[in-house]
């Protein structure tokens, strides 16, 4: 049997992370089993829909590179692959388990379904949801239904009696009383769209869907997607449910945690390899302990049964120091590359690039590389070398630890060694050394010396390597800001 899966997402929002893990779930599990990648749209949510939410649904799957075999744009034997394009085929499946007596036309108004779901509240009945009014209209009652203009919906006959069982390859089997299913849920709603159950069952089915990968969340549809699948008399595929992305908190990733959307980690200058590899390690693992993966490695190790059962931790900083190791792991022409759109925004690189301006940005790229945990902190490391906004505010200059008198002097010798050992052309390890030995005779910590140096050269205290940072500025322009510092030292 070919392991067919689909990714269904709704167009109406983002690409969340959760989503894209599914996405990546199910697209490697296909290409592992040598099975089919369906992507299909679940659009019938037309209040919600919007068209830009579908364009950042195409646009993510083509920057991580997961194609699909199936789907709009390309086609298939099962098209179309869009669900507001197939609305004939649920009408038609849903009159069908009418005619059969095992789904009703219901006439309830929304006044009507409104009071009604006031008064279990104010009750506090143990029952709540719909009480079947329409189940067994007379021909007569619904006649008059029908003349009063009143389009039904559809809803689905769910047996009082006994209980409803699937297996999931992660957590068992998963039983439920029917009673506690929802009661006589709309299948086909007036205006003729489908809910999202009956669409979901029927387009699996018709797809010829193996294997359901989805969110946890899903489980308690479970029972009522089985009960359609009897209904029609069809056989149900195998289901994972996948086990939720949380925060550090624990609770359901989300934006109080921080970004979540995929298109704002790609914005910041997150690699589309990084968020790959890292958000399908967010509950899935080979060994438990290799961590780095190619695309095409994961599309012939993805194994399913190493999904976990318990919930994935999004790790924002474990995040940060992957997408670190794929930047270093760039050649400086990647590098420069991947930059310059950041570059260009900031104002600091000419739209039409110069030879001059391409000569600096090789310069940069190796201990930007060396820097960055995300592209977009090109911008802040090397702003100093195309903006000069010297740091006024004395404390800025004096390391933890130290004040104002012993800052002034170690800025002094340190300012005197590096400058000398520049134009001699000495290693910066030699100043480095020099250093170290000047701040042990002084009793000082290390970076006493070094952080008047670092604001004093580059205007912040966060910067490259200061051997990278002399280097890009040149000896000259590196003496004129470390003078230019001392003079705010020696005002009183």
């Amino acid at each position: 049997m070919e392991v067919r899966v689909r990714y269904a997402p709704s167009p109406t929002g983002l690409q969340h992370i959760g989503g894209v893990r599914t996405a990546l779930y199910n697209y490697f599990f296909a290409r592992s089993q040598h099975g089919k990648f369906i992507l299909r749209i679940e659009d019938t949510d037309r209040e919600r829909y919007s068209d830009e939410s579908l364009q950042d649904l195409y646009d993510t799957l083509e920057w991580l590179g997961i194609t699909w075999d199936e789907g709009p744009n390309i086609g298939g034997p099962y098209g179309p692959y869009i669900q507001s394009e197939r609305l004939e085929l649920y009408q038609r499946y849903a009159r069908q388990l009418v005619e059969e007596g095992k789904a009703y036309y219901c006439y309830c108004t929304p006044e009507r379904l409104e009071k009604l779901r006031q008064e279990q509240a104010a009750s506090k009945s143990q029952y709540q949801g719909y009480d079947r009014h329409c189940e067994h209209l007379s021909e007569e009652e619904r006649q008059k239904a029908i003349e009063a203009g009143i389009k039904p919906v559809i809803r689905l006959k769910v047996p009082t009696e006994g209980k409803t069982t699937f297996h999931d390859i992660l957590m068992g089997d998963i039983t439920r009383k029917n009673k506690d299913v929802s009661p006589d849920p709309v299948l086909l709603k007036s205006d003729g769209y489908p809910t999202y159950h009956l669409a979901n069952v029927i387009d699996d089915h018709l797809m010829g869907i193996t294997h359901i990968m989805r969110a946890q969340e899903w489980i308690p549809s479970g029972p009522l997607h089985i009960l359609l699948y009897e209904a029609f008399g069809w056989q149900p595929p195998v289901y994972c449910h996948l086990p939720m992305v949380c925060g550090k908190d624990g609770q359901k990733l989300s934006k109080r945690h921080g970004d979540t959307a995929v298109r704002d980690f790609r914005k910041k200058g997150y690699l589309p390899e990084a968020i790959l590899n890292y958000v399908t390690l967010v509950g899935w693992s080979l060994d438990g302990s290799r961590e780095f993966f190619s695309r095409q490695e994961l599309e012939k190790c993805f194994v399913l049964e190493n999904i976990h059962v318990s919930s994935g931790t999004f790790d924002y900083k474990k995040l940060d120091w992957f997408n670190g190791q794929y930047i270093r792991q760039k050649s400086d022409e990647e590098i420069v590359s991947l930059i310059l759109p950041y570059l260009q925004e900031a104002g600091f690189i000419s739209k039409e690039v110069s030879d001059e301006e391409r000569k600096t940005l090789m310069l940069l790229a190796p201990p930007l590389k060396e820097r960055m945990k995300i592209l977009s902190d090109a911008v802040p490391l090397s702003a100093f070398l195309f903006k000069d906004e010297p740091v006024t505010d004395k404390a800025q200059y004096i390391a933890k630890g130290m004040d104002e008198e012993k800052t002034r002097e170690a800025f002094r010798k340190g300012s005197e060694i590096i400058l000398a050992n520049a134009e001699a052309g000495k290693p910066f390890s030699q100043s480095e050394d020099e250093i170290k030995a000047y701040a042990e005779s002084a009793g000082i910590k290390v970076n006493g010396v070094f952080q008047p140096v670092r604001v004093a050269l580059t205007n912040s205290t966060v910067s490259l390597p200061l051997h990278d940072t002399v280097a890009l500025l040149g000896v000259q322009e590196s003496r004129r800001r470390i003078e230019r510092a001392m003079r705010l030292f020696d005002q009183e």
